[in-house]
Protein backbone atom coordinates (compact mmCIF):
# COMPACT_ATOMS: atom_id res chain seq x y z
CA UNK A 1 0.00 0.00 0.00
CA UNK A 2 1.34 3.42 -0.93
CA UNK A 3 1.62 5.98 1.86
CA UNK A 4 1.36 9.75 2.24
CA UNK A 5 2.23 12.42 4.76
CA UNK A 6 0.82 15.97 4.94
CA UNK A 7 2.84 18.65 6.73
CA UNK A 8 1.04 21.94 7.31
CA UNK A 9 2.48 25.41 7.79
CA UNK A 10 0.74 28.59 8.92
CA UNK A 11 -2.83 29.44 9.83
CA UNK A 12 -5.90 27.40 10.72
CA UNK A 13 -7.14 27.65 7.14
CA UNK A 14 -4.00 25.89 5.95
CA UNK A 15 -4.42 23.25 8.66
CA UNK A 16 -7.98 22.70 7.47
CA UNK A 17 -6.84 22.39 3.87
CA UNK A 18 -4.34 19.77 5.02
CA UNK A 19 -7.11 17.71 6.59
CA UNK A 20 -9.03 17.84 3.30
CA UNK A 21 -5.89 16.74 1.42
CA UNK A 22 -5.59 13.75 3.76
CA UNK A 23 -9.18 12.83 2.88
CA UNK A 24 -8.28 12.91 -0.82
CA UNK A 25 -5.41 10.47 -0.42
CA UNK A 26 -7.26 8.14 1.92
CA UNK A 27 -10.20 8.03 -0.50
CA UNK A 28 -7.74 6.72 -3.10
CA UNK A 29 -6.45 3.96 -0.87
CA UNK A 30 -3.27 5.47 0.55
CA UNK A 31 -2.36 5.17 4.21
CA UNK A 32 -0.85 7.90 6.38
CA UNK A 33 2.78 7.50 7.42
CA UNK A 34 5.53 9.58 9.06
CA UNK A 35 7.26 12.02 6.74
CA UNK A 36 10.54 10.13 6.92
CA UNK A 37 8.85 7.00 5.55
CA UNK A 38 5.99 8.12 3.29
CA UNK A 39 5.97 7.62 -0.48
CA UNK A 40 4.34 11.02 -1.00
CA UNK A 41 5.15 13.99 1.23
CA UNK A 42 2.83 16.96 0.77
CA UNK A 43 4.13 20.28 2.10
CA UNK A 44 1.13 22.57 2.55
CA UNK A 45 2.76 25.98 2.72
CA UNK A 46 2.13 29.49 4.01
CA UNK A 47 3.52 32.70 2.49
CA UNK A 48 2.33 35.41 4.85
CA UNK A 49 5.91 36.36 5.83
CA UNK A 50 9.47 35.87 4.61
CA UNK A 51 10.09 33.45 7.46
CA UNK A 52 7.12 31.33 6.33
CA UNK A 53 8.74 31.00 2.90
CA UNK A 54 12.05 30.09 4.52
CA UNK A 55 10.35 27.41 6.65
CA UNK A 56 8.89 25.81 3.52
CA UNK A 57 12.22 25.74 1.69
CA UNK A 58 13.91 24.28 4.78
CA UNK A 59 11.23 21.58 4.92
CA UNK A 60 11.95 20.57 1.32
CA UNK A 61 15.63 20.16 2.16
CA UNK A 62 14.83 18.21 5.33
CA UNK A 63 12.45 15.79 3.62
CA UNK A 64 14.89 15.21 0.79
CA UNK A 65 17.64 14.43 3.32
CA UNK A 66 15.52 12.17 5.55
CA UNK A 67 13.49 10.44 2.84
CA UNK A 68 15.35 10.66 -0.50
CA UNK A 69 12.91 8.31 -2.28
CA UNK A 70 9.83 10.35 -1.43
CA UNK A 71 7.93 12.29 -4.05
CA UNK A 72 7.74 15.81 -2.61
CA UNK A 73 4.65 17.80 -3.57
CA UNK A 74 4.56 21.46 -2.55
CA UNK A 75 1.14 23.07 -2.35
CA UNK A 76 -0.58 25.95 -0.53
CA UNK A 77 -0.12 29.70 -0.57
CA UNK A 78 3.62 29.81 -1.33
CA UNK A 79 3.04 27.36 -4.20
CA UNK A 80 0.35 29.64 -5.61
CA UNK A 81 2.50 32.75 -5.29
CA UNK A 82 5.88 31.47 -6.57
CA UNK A 83 5.51 28.06 -8.25
CA UNK A 84 8.61 28.32 -10.45
CA UNK A 85 10.74 29.23 -7.44
CA UNK A 86 9.62 26.10 -5.60
CA UNK A 87 9.78 23.87 -8.67
CA UNK A 88 13.47 24.73 -9.03
CA UNK A 89 14.31 23.34 -5.57
CA UNK A 90 16.14 19.98 -5.72
CA UNK A 91 13.83 17.14 -4.77
CA UNK A 92 10.51 18.80 -5.58
CA UNK A 93 8.44 16.54 -7.83
CA UNK A 94 5.37 18.74 -8.28
CA UNK A 95 4.04 22.15 -7.31
CA UNK A 96 0.26 22.41 -6.98
CA UNK A 97 -1.19 25.85 -6.27
CA UNK A 98 -4.29 26.61 -4.24
CA UNK A 99 -6.08 26.86 -7.59
CA UNK A 100 -5.71 23.09 -8.01
CA UNK A 101 -5.44 21.93 -4.40
CA UNK A 102 -8.92 20.41 -4.60
CA UNK A 103 -7.56 18.10 -7.35
CA UNK A 104 -4.16 17.42 -5.82
CA UNK A 105 -4.43 13.67 -5.27
CA UNK A 106 -6.05 13.23 -8.68
CA UNK A 107 -3.27 15.22 -10.35
CA UNK A 108 -0.38 13.39 -8.77
CA UNK A 109 -1.67 9.83 -8.63
CA UNK A 110 -2.30 7.33 -11.38
CA UNK A 111 -5.75 5.71 -11.30
CA UNK A 112 -4.05 2.43 -10.46
CA UNK A 113 -2.38 3.93 -7.42
CA UNK A 114 -1.89 0.59 -5.73
CA UNK A 115 0.31 -0.65 -8.55
CA UNK A 116 2.36 2.27 -9.82
CA UNK A 117 1.91 5.80 -8.61
CA UNK A 118 2.64 8.27 -11.36
CA UNK A 119 2.27 11.94 -12.14
CA UNK A 120 0.07 13.30 -14.87
CA UNK A 121 1.98 15.58 -17.24
CA UNK A 122 0.44 19.02 -17.63
CA UNK A 123 0.06 18.40 -21.34
CA UNK A 124 -2.10 15.37 -20.62
CA UNK A 125 -4.70 17.30 -18.66
CA UNK A 126 -7.92 18.36 -20.33
CA UNK A 127 -10.19 21.24 -19.44
CA UNK A 128 -7.44 23.01 -17.52
CA UNK A 129 -7.17 26.30 -19.34
CA UNK A 130 -4.79 28.72 -17.73
CA UNK A 131 -2.31 26.11 -16.52
CA UNK A 132 1.27 27.14 -16.95
CA UNK A 133 2.93 25.00 -19.60
CA UNK A 134 5.76 23.86 -17.36
CA UNK A 135 6.29 20.27 -16.30
CA UNK A 136 5.17 19.48 -12.72
CA UNK A 137 3.55 22.88 -12.07
CA UNK A 138 -0.22 23.01 -11.66
CA UNK A 139 -1.23 26.65 -11.08
CA UNK A 140 -3.87 28.86 -12.65
CA UNK A 141 -5.79 32.06 -11.90
CA UNK A 142 -6.88 31.84 -8.26
CA UNK A 143 -9.68 34.36 -8.85
CA UNK A 144 -11.37 31.87 -11.17
CA UNK A 145 -11.28 29.31 -8.37
CA UNK A 146 -14.63 28.51 -6.74
CA UNK A 147 -13.79 25.34 -4.78
CA UNK A 148 -13.59 25.34 -0.98
CA UNK A 149 -11.81 22.48 0.77
CA UNK A 150 -13.60 21.49 3.96
CA UNK A 151 -12.58 18.85 6.46
CA UNK A 152 -12.24 19.12 10.24
CA UNK A 153 -8.72 19.50 11.56
CA UNK A 154 -7.81 18.59 15.12
CA UNK A 155 -5.59 20.18 17.73
CA UNK A 156 -3.11 17.32 17.33
CA UNK A 157 -2.42 18.55 13.79
CA UNK A 158 -1.33 21.92 15.15
CA UNK A 159 1.20 20.89 17.76
CA UNK A 160 4.40 18.96 17.28
CA UNK A 161 4.57 15.81 19.38
CA UNK A 162 0.87 15.76 20.25
CA UNK A 163 -0.58 12.36 21.02
CA UNK A 164 -2.94 10.72 18.55
CA UNK A 165 -5.80 10.88 21.07
CA UNK A 166 -5.39 14.64 21.51
CA UNK A 167 -8.34 15.09 19.17
CA UNK A 168 -10.74 17.01 21.37
CA UNK A 169 -11.39 20.32 19.62
CA UNK A 170 -11.91 19.96 15.85
CA UNK A 171 -11.58 23.06 13.70
CA UNK A 172 -13.85 23.39 10.67
CA UNK A 173 -13.06 25.91 7.94
CA UNK A 174 -16.34 27.28 6.57
CA UNK A 175 -15.03 30.22 4.53
CA UNK A 176 -11.99 30.87 2.33
CA UNK A 177 -10.53 33.77 0.37
CA UNK A 178 -10.88 37.50 0.97
CA UNK A 179 -12.38 40.42 -0.94
CA UNK A 180 -10.46 43.03 1.07
CA UNK A 181 -7.29 44.52 -0.37
CA UNK A 182 -5.12 45.44 2.61
CA UNK A 183 -1.92 46.98 1.28
CA UNK A 184 0.37 44.60 3.20
CA UNK A 185 -1.46 41.35 2.53
CA UNK A 186 -0.71 38.73 -0.11
CA UNK A 187 -3.55 36.42 0.93
CA UNK A 188 -6.21 37.51 -1.63
CA UNK A 189 -3.77 36.87 -4.47
CA UNK A 190 -3.04 33.34 -3.26
CA UNK A 191 -6.47 32.33 -1.91
CA UNK A 192 -8.80 34.22 -4.22
CA UNK A 193 -12.19 35.77 -3.66
CA UNK A 194 -14.33 35.13 -0.60
CA UNK A 195 -16.36 31.94 -0.83
CA UNK A 196 -18.47 30.09 1.72
CA UNK A 197 -19.21 26.49 2.55
CA UNK A 198 -22.97 26.13 1.96
CA UNK A 199 -25.07 26.01 5.11
CA UNK A 200 -26.27 22.44 4.62
CA UNK A 201 -22.67 21.26 4.33
CA UNK A 202 -21.70 23.12 7.49
CA UNK A 203 -24.57 21.49 9.36
CA UNK A 204 -23.70 18.06 7.94
CA UNK A 205 -20.07 18.36 9.03
CA UNK A 206 -21.12 19.61 12.47
CA UNK A 207 -23.57 16.77 13.01
CA UNK A 208 -20.93 14.23 11.95
CA UNK A 209 -18.52 15.64 14.52
CA UNK A 210 -21.19 15.60 17.23
CA UNK A 211 -22.07 12.00 16.35
CA UNK A 212 -18.39 11.12 16.68
CA UNK A 213 -18.43 12.44 20.23
CA UNK A 214 -16.84 15.87 19.94
CA UNK A 215 -18.12 18.48 22.36
CA UNK A 216 -16.45 21.66 21.12
CA UNK A 217 -15.94 22.71 17.50
CA UNK A 218 -14.08 25.79 16.28
CA UNK A 219 -15.28 27.45 13.06
CA UNK A 220 -12.72 29.41 11.09
CA UNK A 221 -12.04 31.14 7.79
CA UNK A 222 -9.79 33.68 6.12
CA UNK A 223 -12.49 36.36 6.56
CA UNK A 224 -14.99 34.44 8.66
CA UNK A 225 -17.49 37.23 9.30
CA UNK A 226 -18.13 37.47 5.55
CA UNK A 227 -19.55 33.96 5.44
CA UNK A 228 -22.61 33.70 3.23
CA UNK A 229 -22.29 36.95 1.30
CA UNK A 230 -21.35 35.05 -1.86
CA UNK A 231 -24.29 32.64 -1.56
CA UNK A 232 -27.35 33.53 -3.61
CA UNK A 233 -30.94 32.86 -2.61
CA UNK A 234 -31.49 29.09 -2.91
CA UNK A 235 -32.93 26.09 -1.12
CA UNK A 236 -30.23 26.06 1.55
CA UNK A 237 -31.69 29.23 3.06
CA UNK A 238 -34.47 27.19 4.60
CA UNK A 239 -31.89 26.02 7.13
CA UNK A 240 -31.13 29.56 8.16
CA UNK A 241 -34.49 30.99 9.04
CA UNK A 242 -35.42 34.42 7.73
CA UNK A 243 -32.70 35.71 5.35
CA UNK A 244 -31.82 39.33 4.95
CA UNK A 245 -32.28 41.01 1.57
CA UNK A 246 -29.42 41.95 -0.70
CA UNK A 247 -29.39 45.01 -2.94
CA UNK A 248 -30.73 42.85 -5.74
CA UNK A 249 -33.70 41.87 -3.61
CA UNK A 250 -32.61 38.27 -3.24
CA UNK A 251 -32.21 36.62 0.11
CA UNK A 252 -28.60 36.30 1.25
CA UNK A 253 -27.54 34.28 4.30
CA UNK A 254 -25.22 35.92 6.81
CA UNK A 255 -22.86 34.80 9.53
CA UNK A 256 -25.29 35.40 12.38
CA UNK A 257 -27.99 33.30 10.71
CA UNK A 258 -25.51 30.45 10.27
CA UNK A 259 -24.66 30.55 13.98
CA UNK A 260 -28.37 30.31 14.80
CA UNK A 261 -28.74 27.35 12.44
CA UNK A 262 -25.84 25.52 14.11
CA UNK A 263 -27.46 26.06 17.50
CA UNK A 264 -30.90 24.93 16.35
CA UNK A 265 -29.99 22.06 14.01
CA UNK A 266 -27.16 20.38 15.90
CA UNK A 267 -26.62 19.14 19.44
CA UNK A 268 -23.15 20.67 19.63
CA UNK A 269 -22.31 21.49 23.23
CA UNK A 270 -19.89 24.34 22.54
CA UNK A 271 -19.20 26.42 19.44
CA UNK A 272 -16.07 28.55 19.36
CA UNK A 273 -15.71 31.33 16.81
CA UNK A 274 -12.24 32.17 15.55
CA UNK A 275 -11.06 35.53 14.18
CA UNK A 276 -13.75 37.97 12.97
CA UNK A 277 -12.92 41.41 11.54
CA UNK A 278 -13.95 44.44 13.65
CA UNK A 279 -16.75 45.70 11.43
CA UNK A 280 -18.30 42.22 11.25
CA UNK A 281 -18.84 42.19 15.03
CA UNK A 282 -22.38 43.49 14.64
CA UNK A 283 -24.57 44.21 17.64
CA UNK A 284 -26.54 41.11 16.65
CA UNK A 285 -23.44 38.89 16.70
CA UNK A 286 -22.26 40.31 20.03
CA UNK A 287 -25.69 39.72 21.57
CA UNK A 288 -25.86 36.21 20.15
CA UNK A 289 -22.47 35.17 21.52
CA UNK A 290 -23.16 36.78 24.89
CA UNK A 291 -26.59 35.22 25.36
CA UNK A 292 -25.88 31.58 24.44
CA UNK A 293 -24.24 29.20 26.90
CA UNK A 294 -23.36 27.04 23.88
CA UNK A 295 -21.03 29.67 22.36
CA UNK A 296 -17.60 30.12 23.92
CA UNK A 297 -17.01 33.53 25.44
CA UNK A 298 -14.11 34.43 23.22
CA UNK A 299 -13.65 37.22 20.66
CA UNK A 300 -10.61 37.55 18.42
CA UNK A 301 -10.77 40.94 16.69
CA UNK A 302 -7.83 41.89 14.42
CA UNK A 303 -6.50 45.39 15.13
CA UNK A 304 -3.22 45.71 13.15
CA UNK A 305 -2.65 49.31 14.28
CA UNK A 306 -4.07 51.89 16.67
CA UNK A 307 -2.96 54.76 14.45
CA UNK A 308 -5.53 56.25 12.09
CA UNK A 309 -2.81 57.21 9.59
CA UNK A 310 -1.31 53.72 9.59
CA UNK A 311 -4.72 52.07 9.19
CA UNK A 312 -5.34 54.28 6.17
CA UNK A 313 -2.00 53.29 4.62
CA UNK A 314 -2.88 49.68 5.35
CA UNK A 315 -6.23 50.20 3.59
CA UNK A 316 -8.09 48.82 6.58
CA UNK A 317 -11.81 49.62 6.63
CA UNK A 318 -12.19 50.96 10.16
CA UNK A 319 -10.71 53.71 12.29
CA UNK A 320 -9.32 53.42 15.84
CA UNK A 321 -12.49 54.89 17.36
CA UNK A 322 -14.61 52.31 15.52
CA UNK A 323 -12.40 49.57 16.88
CA UNK A 324 -12.53 50.93 20.42
CA UNK A 325 -16.33 51.00 20.28
CA UNK A 326 -16.51 47.34 19.20
CA UNK A 327 -14.18 46.11 21.95
CA UNK A 328 -16.00 48.09 24.62
CA UNK A 329 -19.34 46.64 23.47
CA UNK A 330 -17.93 43.11 23.57
CA UNK A 331 -16.54 43.61 27.07
CA UNK A 332 -19.79 45.17 28.34
CA UNK A 333 -21.79 42.22 27.01
CA UNK A 334 -19.30 39.56 28.19
CA UNK A 335 -17.35 40.68 31.29
CA UNK A 336 -15.38 37.41 31.50
CA UNK A 337 -14.69 36.87 27.78
CA UNK A 338 -11.23 36.42 26.33
CA UNK A 339 -10.58 39.26 23.90
CA UNK A 340 -7.59 39.01 21.58
CA UNK A 341 -6.19 40.81 18.58
CA UNK A 342 -3.59 40.66 15.82
CA UNK A 343 -1.25 43.68 15.85
CA UNK A 344 1.46 44.61 13.34
CA UNK A 345 4.49 46.72 14.14
CA UNK A 346 7.00 48.25 11.76
CA UNK A 347 4.58 48.97 8.92
CA UNK A 348 6.25 51.26 6.33
CA UNK A 349 6.42 54.82 7.60
CA UNK A 350 5.30 53.93 11.14
CA UNK A 351 6.64 56.82 13.24
CA UNK A 352 7.30 56.83 16.96
CA UNK A 353 4.07 58.81 17.45
CA UNK A 354 2.05 56.35 15.36
CA UNK A 355 3.44 53.41 17.29
CA UNK A 356 2.62 55.22 20.53
CA UNK A 357 -1.00 55.53 19.34
CA UNK A 358 -1.08 51.76 18.98
CA UNK A 359 0.54 51.14 22.34
CA UNK A 360 -1.82 53.55 24.09
CA UNK A 361 -4.94 52.03 22.51
CA UNK A 362 -3.84 48.54 23.55
CA UNK A 363 -3.12 49.76 27.06
CA UNK A 364 -6.59 51.32 27.28
CA UNK A 365 -8.58 48.36 25.97
CA UNK A 366 -9.43 45.15 27.89
CA UNK A 367 -7.37 42.72 25.84
CA UNK A 368 -6.50 39.37 27.38
CA UNK A 369 -3.93 38.36 24.77
CA UNK A 370 -2.27 39.65 21.57
CA UNK A 371 -0.64 38.11 18.52
CA UNK A 372 2.09 40.61 17.67
CA UNK A 373 3.69 40.47 14.22
CA UNK A 374 6.61 42.39 12.75
CA UNK A 375 5.84 43.69 9.26
CA UNK A 376 7.29 41.56 6.48
CA UNK A 377 7.27 42.90 2.92
CA UNK A 378 5.45 40.60 0.52
CA UNK A 379 6.33 40.74 -3.19
CA UNK A 380 3.70 42.48 -5.28
CA UNK A 381 1.86 44.16 -2.44
CA UNK A 382 1.51 47.97 -2.40
CA UNK A 383 3.17 48.20 1.02
CA UNK A 384 6.34 46.56 -0.28
CA UNK A 385 6.93 49.59 -2.52
CA UNK A 386 6.14 52.21 0.12
CA UNK A 387 8.91 54.57 1.25
CA UNK A 388 10.31 54.82 4.78
CA UNK A 389 10.60 51.12 5.52
CA UNK A 390 11.11 50.78 9.29
CA UNK A 391 14.54 49.43 10.34
CA UNK A 392 14.35 45.86 11.57
CA UNK A 393 15.84 46.63 15.00
CA UNK A 394 13.23 49.35 15.59
CA UNK A 395 10.38 47.03 14.62
CA UNK A 396 11.71 44.31 16.92
CA UNK A 397 11.90 46.75 19.84
CA UNK A 398 8.28 47.75 19.24
CA UNK A 399 7.28 44.10 19.01
CA UNK A 400 8.79 43.42 22.43
CA UNK A 401 7.06 46.45 23.99
CA UNK A 402 3.65 45.18 22.86
CA UNK A 403 4.37 41.58 23.83
CA UNK A 404 5.39 42.68 27.32
CA UNK A 405 2.22 44.79 27.60
CA UNK A 406 0.09 41.86 26.44
CA UNK A 407 1.75 39.52 28.95
CA UNK A 408 0.94 41.90 31.81
CA UNK A 409 -2.69 42.16 30.68
CA UNK A 410 -2.95 38.37 30.42
CA UNK A 411 -1.56 37.89 33.93
CA UNK A 412 -4.02 40.39 35.39
CA UNK A 413 -6.93 38.74 33.57
CA UNK A 414 -5.99 35.27 34.81
CA UNK A 415 -5.47 36.54 38.36
CA UNK A 416 -9.07 37.78 38.42
CA UNK A 417 -10.41 34.21 38.29
CA UNK A 418 -8.62 32.82 41.35
CA UNK A 419 -11.24 31.59 43.81
CA UNK A 420 -13.95 31.37 41.14
CA UNK A 421 -15.40 28.44 39.23
CA UNK A 422 -14.88 28.09 35.48
CA UNK A 423 -16.14 25.68 32.81
CA UNK A 424 -13.40 23.86 30.90
CA UNK A 425 -12.99 21.02 28.42
CA UNK A 426 -10.36 18.42 29.29
CA UNK A 427 -7.57 17.57 26.88
CA UNK A 428 -5.52 14.39 27.02
CA UNK A 429 -2.15 15.74 28.08
CA UNK A 430 -1.28 14.84 31.70
CA UNK A 431 1.64 16.47 33.48
CA UNK A 432 3.41 15.02 36.49
CA UNK A 433 4.43 17.70 38.98
CA UNK A 434 5.96 17.73 42.42
CA UNK A 435 2.46 18.08 43.88
CA UNK A 436 0.80 15.34 41.81
CA UNK A 437 -0.71 14.84 38.36
CA UNK A 438 -2.57 17.50 36.44
CA UNK A 439 -4.72 17.19 33.29
CA UNK A 440 -4.54 19.96 30.71
CA UNK A 441 -7.84 21.67 29.92
CA UNK A 442 -9.11 24.78 28.15
CA UNK A 443 -11.68 27.06 29.73
CA UNK A 444 -14.74 28.38 27.97
CA UNK A 445 -13.00 31.76 27.82
CA UNK A 446 -9.80 30.42 26.25
CA UNK A 447 -7.50 30.07 29.26
CA UNK A 448 -5.12 27.15 29.64
CA UNK A 449 -5.98 25.25 32.81
CA UNK A 450 -4.16 22.47 34.64
CA UNK A 451 -6.80 20.47 36.49
CA UNK A 452 -5.63 18.50 39.52
CA UNK A 453 -5.76 14.75 38.95
CA UNK A 454 -6.05 12.48 35.93
CA UNK A 455 -9.25 13.05 33.97
CA UNK A 456 -10.75 11.58 30.82
CA UNK A 457 -10.24 13.74 27.72
CA UNK A 458 -13.05 15.53 25.87
CA UNK A 459 -15.24 16.19 28.90
CA UNK A 460 -16.74 19.49 30.02
CA UNK A 461 -16.27 20.09 33.72
CA UNK A 462 -16.51 22.86 36.30
CA UNK A 463 -13.32 23.65 38.17
CA UNK A 464 -12.48 25.95 41.05
CA UNK A 465 -9.43 28.07 40.25
CA UNK A 466 -6.90 27.73 43.07
CA UNK A 467 -3.93 29.55 41.59
CA UNK A 468 -1.85 30.26 38.52
CA UNK A 469 1.56 29.36 37.24
CA UNK A 470 3.30 31.01 34.29
CA UNK A 471 0.66 31.23 31.56
CA UNK A 472 -1.81 28.70 32.98
CA UNK A 473 -4.45 28.53 35.66
CA UNK A 474 -4.45 25.79 38.29
CA UNK A 475 -7.81 24.24 39.15
CA UNK A 476 -9.51 21.59 41.24
CA UNK A 477 -12.88 19.88 40.92
CA UNK A 478 -13.15 19.95 44.70
CA UNK A 479 -14.79 22.79 46.58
Amino acid sequence: MSTYHVENFGCRATQADGAALARQFEARGLAPAPGAQADFVILNTCTVTNSADQDARAAVRRVRRQNPLAKIIVTGCYAQRAPAELSALPGVTAVVGNSHKHQLAELVLDETVGNAPAFFPVSGLTGSRGLRDVSSIFVSDIFAHTELLAAPVFESANSAGAEANDRTRPNLKIQDGCDNRCSFCVIPSVRGQSRSLPAHEVIREMNALVAAGYREVVISGINLGRWGRDLADNSQLSALGEPRKSDAGRGTPNFESLIRAILSETQLEKLRISSVEPMDWSDDLISLVASSRRIAKHAHVPLQSGSDAVLRRMRRKYRPWHYREKIEKIRAAMPAAAIGADVMVGFPGESDAEFESTRRLIEDLPFTYLHVFTYSARPGTPAAAMPKQVPVHVARERNKILRDLAAAKKQAFMQSFIGKRMDAITLSAVQARHDGEFTEALTDNYQKLFLKGRHEANRWTSARIVGMEDSALLGSMQG
